[in-house]
């Protein structure tokens, strides 16, 4: 295929992946109240409440527009998988399958991760910080935007053994550096648990156990899959000696 072929192909994939959205979100909104029930239940005894009048009508168009994007991203991930498909080689297919599938799994974990454990153990933390006289008077806007930051962050971080074993694979990094400074490695992950949540103890603990345990996790994976490749590179270059 030439440049404007390809080029046509990506528009033809975007657009897809554009309406394919657009739909999940519509298709979501039917379900948009039930939703934002489920999101808002570790508040409810407290009450979750609106300010402006078009206040209750966007929060249900951000998680209609969130769940269908949540609905949708396998869709589009298999769309753009299908475009870079045709320009990798076998071995490069067979590498990039299982990459694409644990990337998706861990980031899902991720988000349910973050909202069923998380966010009702902070939330939980957070209110009892109240008085007699301190009551909280939370709003809907900006309960959905500490849930949705919340949710994003974990999904992120917990694709953190993509990250370690792609930079071993790729010899930036050895399995043996990433032990031996394992001190850093803690400052490292403790100020990205600071960055993705809120500032409180809780929330930043229930990032930083999780994220060692998954460094940890994919050191040692990273230490499988290194010594496997360099075996099989050693047993290639003795049968090309021979």
């Amino acid at each position: 295929m030439g440049l404007l072929d390809h080029l046509a192909e990506l528009r033809t994939v975007l657009i897809q992946c554009l309406l394919a959205a657009l739909a999940a979100a519509i298709l979501c909104w039917a379900w948009s109240g039930d939703l934002v029930d489920l999101i808002i239940s570790p508040v409810r005894e407290h009450g979750v409440y609106f300010t402006a009048p078009n206040d209750a009508f966007m929060a249900r168009l951000r998680v209609s527009f969130v769940a269908g994007l949540f609905v949708v991203a396998p869709f589009v991930l298999f769309r753009v998988y299908g475009f870079v498909l045709p320009g990798l080689h076998r071995r490069e297919r067979r590498l990039v399958t299982p990459v694409l599938a644990w990337t998706v799994l861990l980031f899902y974990t991720g988000i349910a991760f973050a909202f069923f454990v998380v966010a009702p153990n902070v939330v939980r933390f957070l209110m009892g910080f109240g008085t007699e006289s301190l009551k909280p008077l939370i709003g809907i806007s900006q309960y959905l935007a500490f849930v949705f930051r919340l949710c994003l962050g974990f999904g992120l971080v917990f694709e953190l053994p993509m990250l370690v074993i792609a930079l071993c694979l790729a010899g930036i990094v050895s399995p043996r550096l990433l032990l031996r400074t394992w001190r850093y490695a803690i400052v490292i992950i403790s100020i990205l648990a600071a960055v993705f949540t809120p500032p409180d103890i809780i929330s930043q603990m229930m990032m930083l156990v999780p994220m060692l345990v998954l460094y940890m996790g994919s050191v040692v994976i990273a230490f499988v899959l290194v010594g496997r490749r360099d075996r099989a590179r050693a047993a290639a270059a003795a049968a090309e000696g021979d």
